[in-house]
């Protein structure tokens, strides 16, 4: 690998972070633009589950507390190699260099509480995540944690919205792999 302008070294393949609130279709998109893609879709919380990187569960929130250091560790080499789509509801803990792109997507509030009520949310849990949606939580930390130039936010409301946002990220990778 060639090292780029900022002394990173240039992946072959370049590795999207995908982003949100629980609701706004994180593994739903990252889904289609991997089998769009022919990249690999990691879901966070499903390697925590399988590979048992967590410190137990939070019964408050009813799911894992993710060990972030075991995540990092686990995933270190295949990031190295591009071509990934990272799914995750939170990003600030990895590192910075592994992506190329960070999609944050965001919902619409009235669908955003449908879409977790059918999943069984409630109290605490349903008013965090559509306050997190509200104050746009997430898009803040990613600003925060990556390159302004990096992060897009992308509506995600409905069907159309994300057929749109898969064929304007498979560009973008057409695009970059045209520059690398």
């Amino acid at each position: 690998m060639e090292q780029n302008g900022g002394g990173r070294k240039k992946r072959e393949k370049p590795n999207i972070l995908i982003t949100g609130t629980p609701g706004t279709g994180k593994t739903t998109m990252a889904s289609a633009l991997a089998e769009a893609t022919q990249f690999c879709h990691i879901n966070i919380g499903d390697l925590v589950k399988e590979k048992n990187l967590h410190d137990g569960w939070d019964d408050q929130f009813d799911c894992y507390l993710i060990n972030e250091d075991l995540v990092c560790d686990e995933l270190e080499d295949l990031m190295e190699g591009g071509g990934n789509i990272v799914d995750y509801h939170g990003g600030d803990f990895f590192p910075q260099r592994w992506f190329d792109r960070v999609v944050v997507l965001q919902t619409e509030n009235s669908v955003l509480y449908d879409r977790l009520t059918k999943r069984g949310y409630t109290g605490q849990k349903l008013t965090n995540n559509i306050e997190c949606e509200i104050f746009q939580v997430l898009l803040e930390e990613a600003k925060e944690s990556y390159p302004e130039e990096i992060v897009v936010a992308l509506r995600s409301d409905c069907i159309d919205d994300m057929n749109s946002n898969v064929a304007t990220l498979t560009d973008w990778i057409r695009s970059w792999s045209c520059q690398s």
